[in-house]
């Protein structure tokens, strides 16, 4: 997190958010408006790494095949083989994934839920870990495709920059007329470390009470009359898992309820339709501000005596 603070100045809690996400084993969607930092981010994350890195620039004409990988017919051997596409590395950074069309999102579903890619019925492994870190812009629609319901249901957590305070704004704006930050970014853990830790984060003990906690907080989302969906069980399973690496990432080795209030947001916002259909960016904020009294109307499990 030190690391990725030299090129992200002022966002301790965006960058937890992220390195949360990565040891939780699961995929992270940064959603704001042009020019906060969402691939830098995306990018420092991964130079931090000692990882194989494919970035995809989505764009409307951008082919599944294009991103999973193809049969490409040899002329030696005369048969085809599959060449791996750009979807076949540790991290993937997919940028404006919503300018892909909904056939080449779907090319995805498979390969964040399962680490797999079928193509002409031969199932191919992805890499482990494997990480998406996904950019959109809410702002821009024009030449986009808003993502699947099934797509963002398999992003673990949705992630919002935010502008910096005047401060971080300044030593930004200074520091980047002089050098690239990114080029100056050395990697620091090994991708087996990473997975060490992120199966020691899977370890992380959660009594059933705060097990319970996160359930019920889901399944409150389901009864909200604003809303037209709810939050899945698959949100319930990954609000824990997050939880788990959250409470890692401070130290300890058991979940708090108070893990599970801070990660409600991030995690359910994205899964919730409002029941009635609005685009733009306060949706986000709105959905937001439901999940934060959903979470205040579900009672805190009392520490045992």
């Amino acid at each position: 997190m030190a690391n990725i603070e030299t090129v992200i100045s002022g966002k301790p809690d965006r960058i937890r958010l992220a390195v949360t996400v990565l040891f939780a084993g699961g995929h992270l969607l940064i959603e704001d408006v042009p020019g906060v930092g969402k691939t830098m981010l995306a990018r420092a994350m991964a130079a931090s790494l000692s990882a194989s890195v494919h970035r995809i620039q989505f764009t409307p004409d951008l082919l599944p095949s294009d991103v999973t990988g193809a049969p490409i017919y040899n002329q030696e051997t005369r048969e085809f083989e599959f060449e791996a596409g750009p979807i076949f590395a540790n991290i993937v950074i997919g940028d404006e994934i919503n300018r892909a069309s909904p056939k080449t999102q779907s090319a995805l579903l498979e390969c964040m839920e399962e680490g797999q890619v079928t193509v002409d019925g031969v199932s191919h492994r992805l890499d482990e870990p494997f990480h998406v870190i996904a950019t959109q812009n809410p702002i821009d629609m024009d030449g986009t495709f808003g993502l699947l319901e099934a797509q963002r249901d398999r992003f673990m957590a949705l992630l919002t920059m935010g502008y910096p305070d005047e401060t971080a704004e300044r030593a930004l704006v200074k520091a980047r007329g002089a050098i690239d930050p990114i080029a100056e970014l050395a990697p620091i853990a090994s991708i087996e470390l990473v997975r060490e830790v992120i199966a020691r984060c899977k370890r992380v003990y959660v009594s059933d009470a705060a097990m319970e906690y996160a359930v019920a907080i889901v399944r409150a989302t389901r009864m909200e009359e604003s809303l037209r969906l709810g939050a899945s069980p698959r949100a319930a399973i990954q609000l824990v898992a997050a939880a788990k690496a959250f409470a890692a990432t401070h130290g300890r080795g058991f979940v708090l309820p108070d893990d599970v209030d801070r990660l409600a947001v991030p995690v359910l916002t994205h899964r919730l339709l409002p029941a009635v259909p609005t685009r733009g960016q306060d949706v986000s904020a709105q959905l937001a501000e439901l999940i934060e009294r959903v979470v205040a109307s579900v009672p805190v499990p009392l520490p045992a005596s």
